[in-house]
């Protein structure tokens, strides 16, 4: 079983959607008790950095994040889940995050070319950088769907894709067990299905 944990942001049912739509049972949950039994955790968020972790943290589900991950349990980060698993962001200020892969969150603007929109928005194809369990049924090219106005500033090693939006923008994460995509599988049609199907086979 699949934990989609809820702490008040994210696409929550529309994930949950997804993963009935390839088999995998998951449950979306704030109950730590759920969260610890699944097999797999799903962080998912959307919005503001500081609100979501200040909502994580409130309601207790922070340090259950954390202390999975630290078992080894697969988890994996969606878009603003995504940018929660780093050490830190500057979206508005200074925030800590869960600290799971080394890097911070920074704007994209003054860091893609002046004429691009931000947020970035819609279909961007992958290059694929370093080897990863949730693209082993992905070919490398194949578009999926952006919404986001930050990105992950990375050490090359945990980067496993890329996107080119006038500069390469980093589009997923890898450490050990702890994934991150920064687009919406959910959203991405069967190239979305087909990455969380692949996540949903990773072994501890």
């Amino acid at each position: 079983m699949t934990a989609i944990v809820d702490y008040g942001v994210g696409n929550l049912f529309s994930l949950r959607s997804s993963f009935d739509a390839i088999g995998v049972e998951a449950v979306v949950t704030s109950d730590p008790a759920v969260i610890e039994a699944a097999e797999r955790v799903v962080l998912p968020g959307v919005g503001a950095f500081r609100d979501a972790a200040e909502k994580l943290r409130t309601t207790g589900l922070w340090d259950v994040v954390k202390n999975e991950a630290a078992k080894g349990k697969p988890l994996l980060g969606i878009c603003l889940g995504m940018q929660m698993l780093l050490e830190k962001s500057f979206e508005f200020g200074e925030y800590e995050g869960l600290g799971l892969i080394p890097g911070s969150v920074v704007p994209l603007e003054g860091y893609v070319p002046a004429g691009l929109k931000i947020p970035q928005m819609g279909w961007n194809a992958l290059e694929f950088k370093n080897a990863s369990g949730i693209f082993k049924n992905t070919k490398e090219g194949e578009y999926v769907y952006f919404v986001h106005s930050y990105y992950c500033d990375c050490p090359a090693e945990y980067v496993t894709a890329v996107t080119d939006y006038g500069a390469p923008v980093t589009a997923s994460v890898r450490r050990g067990n702890v994934y991150g995509c920064q687009f919406h599988p959910e959203k991405s049609g069967d190239v979305g299905l087909a990455i969380l199907r692949a996540f949903s086979e990773v072994k501890e």
